[in-house]
């Protein structure tokens, strides 16, 4: 037990950036270790957290920690959710909390308890008696130890992807979890687009037949965000972008691969490959910005990731998934999120399609196949998820069956197995890029409970009970009601 207090604390104080470099110069250095991390850890499950249901909770109290770029979104939107008390806010910075304070105050809500003023401040929010949920939207390097922290602490966790940066990180998250027996969801909210639980439903009804091979990706140009100086806090993100190189932000394309898979519940990633090309971009706009401005000079080095990563899996039942990584390059924006199978195919961009044979569908196919699979919850939740926002009502629709699941005593779509393997690609991918694209064992976080864990269920049963508030829009729109 002493030991195990000491590995806890130590990792803590890691992740907590709590050494005079700061918190991502701390996350740089974790993340390098990764490199060298064993795949071949030893765990005995303690307890399946897959299939878990929690104690019903009637009302979910919820504490917010991390309010620059996604945390107020994410209070905004559980201000509409019925059975939700949001009892406190945490940011470093104070301006941050009180903007926070002004949106409850637009929804008629009472000011939350403020937690700021330093990077430790979240800490006495999890000591809280009074909160359920800690719903964490900080920079990478503070998920792990922030949401073990809160399952130490009797909380159930909810954190921004991803969950983890190191593999030691994700085992600590499956242990923390399973000994605690407290949900950690990894906030993936793709899983929770309209397309992407369209081919989940449509796999689930055998459209595809036997799946063969899953795609997805990031591919965003963030460019101009990363060197911003009001962009990322302390040009967090950039500094990750300049320490690792491999697929550092895997789980947008490939959680709701996974899902369509059963992985983690029926089929298991094996081992993967990993290759990156050469930095064509990063550095040199680095050394431009330094040239006109001293603060960059940290930044004006060649030791920055590829611009695009390719990473290939290959699962126990012998399926594929490739999974790619770019946020430099000139080229529009795509998570690919491609479907295949022995009946037919699916793949969202450009523009969602379906084919059974050798032609594409048209738009009217398309819409006799939405009508036809569209999934219970988007029946239920959709249109409102589309009013209230969030990356087109998806963010909601996540926080949304979230807290229908916490209220209603049901298992997590998400679960902590969910987050540790999803986050443990881009670590796995760095040590692939390192070794020339040699193959990597991937963890079986599930201890072998793969082979008998359900599948995600996508049908209501038991809960769909959770009412939306109306909408303080002021585009003054037809308000719906659940």
């Amino acid at each position: 037990m002493a030991s195990n207090r000491r590995d806890f604390l130590r990792n803590t104080l890691l992740g907590t950036g709590m050494l005079a470099t700061g918190l991502a110069g701390q996350a740089a250095v974790i993340s390098n270790e990764s490199g060298s991390a064993k795949n071949d850890r030893k765990h005995q499950q303690q307890f399946n957290m897959s299939g878990y249901a929690a104690p019903k909770l009637d009302k979910v109290r919820i504490g917010f920690v991390g309010l620059g770029m996604r945390g107020p979104g994410a209070v905004e939107r559980m201000s509409y959710i019925e059975g939700v008390e949001i009892v406190a806010l945490c940011d470093q910075y104070e301006d941050r909390v009180e903007k926070c304070q002004k949106t409850l105050e637009k929804q008629g809500l009472p000011r939350a308890r403020s937690y700021s003023g330093s990077k430790d401040a979240w800490k006495q929010m999890c000591e809280n008696p009074d909160i359920d949920l800690i719903y964490i939207t900080t920079p990478w390097g503070w998920h792990t130890p922030m949401a073990v922290y809160a399952m130490e602490h009797g909380k159930h966790a909810a954190t921004e992807v991803p969950a983890a940066i190191t593999i030691d990180q994700c085992w600590q998250l499956v242990e923390t979890s399973e000994r605690t027996r407290k949900h950690c969801m990894m906030l993936e909210n793709c899983c929770y687009d309209f397309f992407e639980l369209l081919t989940l439903n449509m796999a689930r009804q055998g459209f595809f037949g036997d799946i063969v091979h899953g795609e997805g990706a990031y591919i965003h140009n963030l460019r101009d965000l990363n060197f911003s100086k009001t962009g990322y806090a302390e040009m967090w993100r950039l500094k990750e972008n300049q320490h690792r190189n491999g697929n550092l932000y895997p789980t947008h394309g490939l959680g709701p691969i996974c899902q369509v898979m059963n992985i983690n519940r029926g089929d298991r990633m094996e081992y993967l490959t990993s290759m990156s090309s050469n930095d064509f971009q990063m550095a040199t706009i680095a050394k431009e910005l330094a040239s006109k401005d001293s603060f960059f000079n940290e930044f004006a080095t060649d030791h920055y990731r590829g611009n695009m990563n390719t990473t290939t899996v290959r699962t126990a039942n012998g399926r594929t998934i490739m999974i790619q990584h770019d946020v430099t390059s000139t080229r529009p924006y795509s998570r690919i999120h491609l479907v295949s199978g022995t009946k037919g195919v699916a793949s969202k961009y450009p523009d969602p399609r379906v084919a059974t044979s050798h032609e594409w569908s048209n738009p009217e196919e398309m819409k006799k196949l939405e009508e036809q699979y569209t999934p219970e919850i988007v029946k239920r939740i959709g249109q409102m998820a589309k009013k209230v926002g969030g990356h087109g009502g998806m963010d909601f629709m996540m926080d949304w069956r979230l807290i229908d699941c916490l209220r209603n005593g049901l298992p997590l779509d998400q679960n902590v197995y969910d987050a540790a393997l999803w986050s443990a690609i881009a670590p796995l991918s760095e040590k692939s890029v390192a070794n020339r694209s040699n193959s990597v064992d991937v963890p079986d976080f599930t201890n072998g409970a793969w082979k008998t864990n359900a599948p995600v269920e996508l049908t209501l049963k038991g809960g769909g009970t959770t009412g939306v508030k109306e909408l303080k829009k002021a585009d003054s729109e037809k308000q719906l009601k659940i």
